[in-house]
């Protein structure tokens, strides 16, 4: 049996007036613990650090709008060949030569012309068109995905077994009757005589 040491000991005063008349209980102050018995003891929670306000942040400035680039109608280039320029068609040599005024309003025309007149059939023929070729590779996709695929995978897996089938139907059936029917005809022999020679001379001549 262990035995507690006087220091250990810690007179508390019990006033009960006190705590009728104020309200308010003291706190206890426990001194700490032998050293022999501080390992057993219970740490004191550590007390919570005074809140501390955070200084107000600075208000961020408005992100400057980024530059929209144009969307690439074709990334693998598959119509770079329709890409035609007024150089591409027209060329006015140094003599002849037109007017200035001449040379830039047909310029500015072909160029209209050929924006304008693609928008308004765009307009007109792009979305049927479209939906055509929409409808066409899905037909073709479905075709694919449902029939030639499975058409040729099966195929792949059918045909051996039905190349061993033929080879067994070949070997027991068509190969014995076609070797009978050799032996059969290999003992046919035709001799002619002389006189069967000229009469059938006789018959070429005639």
């Amino acid at each position: 049996m262990m035995m507690v040491s006087d220091d250990c000991l810690v007179e508390c005063k019990i006033d009960d007036d006190s705590d009728e008349d104020d309200g308010v209980e003291e706190q206890i102050n426990t001194p700490p613990p032998p050293p022999e018995f501080a390992s057993k003891a219970s740490t004191p929670a550590p007390k919570s650090p005074t809140l501390v306000p955070k200084p107000p942040t600075p208000p961020t400035a408005p992100a400057t709008p980024t530059p929209t680039h144009p969307v690439n109608r074709d990334p693998y280039g598959i119509n770079q060949h329709l890409k035609v320029e007024v150089s591409d068609v027209l060329a006015e040599p140094d003599r002849p030569r037109s007017i200035d005024q001449v040379w830039l309003c047909s310029v500015v025309g072909f160029e209209k012309a050929r924006i304008w007149t693609y928008q308004c059939l765009s307009l007109l023929l792009a979305v049927p068109f479209a939906f055509l070729c929409g409808i066409f590779l899905a037909i073709l996709a479905c075709l694919h995905v449902w029939f030639f695929v499975p058409c040729i995978q099966l195929s792949n897996t059918f045909l051996p077994c039905l190349r061993s089938l033929c080879m067994c139907t070949v070997n027991v059936i068509i190969a014995p009757f076609c070797t009978s029917l050799a032996l059969c005809c290999s003992q046919i022999a035709i001799s002619l005589s002389n006189k069967d020679w000229h009469q059938m001379r006789d018959k070429d001549t005639v």
